[in-house]
């Protein structure tokens, strides 16, 4: 499957997109303005030796041509993998693992000297094309990622570290810089409200407009007033962190950033993070370069609240993602999915075919077994059974019962509840949450949960919204059992669990059910007919080393998936 919007999953601008180089504000930051190697100065010095070079005597003739084809020669060194410039281990190793997980048996038996040799070609044609320069015109240092290299985080081509931890100290809450980052004096920061409806009505309309679209510009996100509520005010969320950057002039919302708190265990290590999430700058403004500002400014906002973690998400590759992880999607309306060209039919089958076959039961399976929408009274055991869960994997948020009552349960929507509330969608739904409760003891032995997030279809005459659930959190007892996995019997529990999620999606008139390669999702995504997509999806972490963790790929004995454990919405 490869449809338009699973590139939009890719170039989420909640996710830390590639920033461009900071806004010329100091003196401090001159330095990072231009994207190639030298001075303007020393660029015009450079075509005037070129332009003399002919009227120079035959010594100092014969020293510049020397000096030319020793440049030429190592721009070529370069282009071929040597000298400052190769290729970094890490990048050729993630490139070969994509390779290899999209290239099916025709690339099993891929090399990393025969994805080296492909990446140096394409250096070579780019430079063909114009579209990098040899010595370093026209190209961004470090491929693009100029400003992430002055950032606490992994640089590409770094060995993966012996020891998990912070890669600069924490500071008193004195010694962080106390002024907000400067802007040019046509913006100034605004601290959102997100209580106050007109504040969270503005930023509804910036994102709304401006935020995220796949690359043929056929569908863009479309968070609600009600998402945005539930996703940026957590329990202990800070006002401080809700960022906005508006016109001095007229006031007008252009660019937002959040973060929220989040307790976080990697591997064996607890630390308090923050999670960095709807990072978006007005269309018309993108030339001004207020992206790292906003990057920098929210990082000020968390070490001021003694914060020095942070874990981000991008479609992009920047310096360096802990995992990567790949989009998935089951269609559940056929009919509108192809309409809107969300996906095709197959050459070798009709409408009518791929509609029969992806029809989804009329009724959940374990509706006669205890399913049923989760209540306040089971955020102890739901609390209880999520912790004990996500010990499976090996990046994963801790929460409190106040935090999982608030994820499951504060987006229900308005309207009635109970038995055959799953036939339908509540006013203002934004989270679905069931549990399956014994109906003899009582006890909570499964809990499955997924998100609305709507995305507005721009080129269509028919339709304006595409209606896209997401897989959320879930877990089961299941999973605790003696051979559970062995015997297939925790693969079996899920599929139920998930196969029931869309029933439940189909019934509130989704159109389609989307999932990443994280979790257990890799044991059931192909049995319950969800299509591979073309978005990937990478994890950073800020200020934190840990090795790789396995996401659309195995790393070591982990299987895939069980790298990652954290939804970011």
């Amino acid at each position: 499957m490869s449809e338009p919007s699973t590139s939009q999953q890719k170039a989420k601008e909640k996710e830390i997109a590639e920033p461009e180089p900071p806004i010329s504000v100091n003196e401090e930051e001159e330095g990072d303005h231009s994207g190639s190697e030298g001075s303007e100065d020393e660029q015009e010095q450079d075509a005037a030796g070129s332009s003399t070079a002919q009227a120079a005597t035959p010594s100092t003739s014969s020293k510049k041509k020397k000096k030319k084809r020793s440049k030429a020669l190592k721009a070529l060194n370069a282009l071929r993998g040597g000298g400052k410039d190769a290729i970094p281990e890490d990048v050729v190793k993630i490139v070969l693992d994509k390779v290899r997980a999209e290239g099916g048996e025709a690339a099993a038996h891929a090399d990393p000297e025969t994805i080296r040799m492909a990446l140096e070609q394409m250096k070579i044609k780019d430079v063909i094309q114009g579209k990098s320069g040899i010595g370093g015109k026209n190209k961004k240092d470090m491929g693009g990622h100029k400003f992430w290299g002055t950032q606490p985080v992994p640089q590409l081509g770094e060995a993966p570290p012996e020891v998990d931890g912070p890669i600069e100290p924490s500071q008193p809450r004195e010694e962080v810089r106390q002024e907000p980052y400067p802007l040019p004096k046509e913006f100034m920061w605004s601290i959102l409200d997100l209580n106050d409806a007109a504040q969270l009505r503005e930023l509804y309309e910036l994102l709304s407009a401006n935020y995220v679209e796949d690359d043929d510009a056929s569908f863009r996100f479309q968070y609600s007033a009600e998402f945005l509520s539930w996703a940026l005010k957590p329990p202990g969320y800070h006002k401080d962190w809700h960022i906005g950057v508006r016109v001095s002039s007229t006031k007008r919302l252009v660019a937002f950033i959040s973060a929220v708190p989040i307790r976080l265990r990697v591997r064996d290590k607890y630390f308090d993070a923050s999670e960095v999430n709807f990072l978006c700058v007005h269309k018309k403004l993108r030339s001004k370069r207020l992206t790292p500002v906003l990057i920098k400014e929210v990082t000020r906002q968390c070490h001021l609240q003694g914060v020095f973690q942070a874990l981000y998400t991008a479609g992009v590759l920047l310096p360096t993602p802990v995992s990567t992880c790949r989009y998935y999607h089951r269609c559940l309306n056929i009919p509108k999915l192809v309409s809107v060209r969300f996906t095709g039919v197959p050459p070798n089958m009709t409408l009518a075919r791929m509609i029969r076959l992806h029809k989804v039961p009329d009724r959940p399976r374990l509706l006669d077994h205890g399913l049923r929408e989760m209540e306040e009274r089971d955020v102890p055991q739901v609390s209880d059974l999520f912790n004990r869960y996500m010990q499976r994997f090996q990046m994963v948020p801790v929460m409190s019962e106040e935090e999982v009552r608030h994820q499951f349960l504060s987006g229900l929507g308005e309207g009635p509840r109970g038995s055959g509330s799953w036939k339908q969608k509540r006013d203002g739904q934004v989270v679905w949450t069931y549990v399956v409760e014994n109906p003899k003891t009582k006890k909570i032995t499964d809990f499955i949960s997924f998100y609305s997030l709507p995305s507005t279809i721009m080129n269509s005459d028919k339709y304006n919204l595409l209606n896209a659930a997401y897989l959320f959190y879930y877990g089961t007892e299941t999973a605790f059992e003696p051979d559970a996995e062995e015997s297939g019997r925790l693969k079996k529990r899920l599929q139920d669990l998930i196969g029931d999620a869309l029933v439940i999606a189909n019934a509130a008139d989704f159109d389609v059910f989307n999932a990443l390669t994280l979790m257990d999702n890799a044991c059931f995504l192909q049995d319950l007919k969800f299509g591979q997509g073309d978005g990937l999806l990478n994890f950073y972490l800020y200020n934190w080393r840990t090795a790789p963790l396995a996401g659309m790929n195995a790393v070591g004995d982990t299987p895939a998936g069980r790298g990652v454990g954290v939804v970011m919405l």
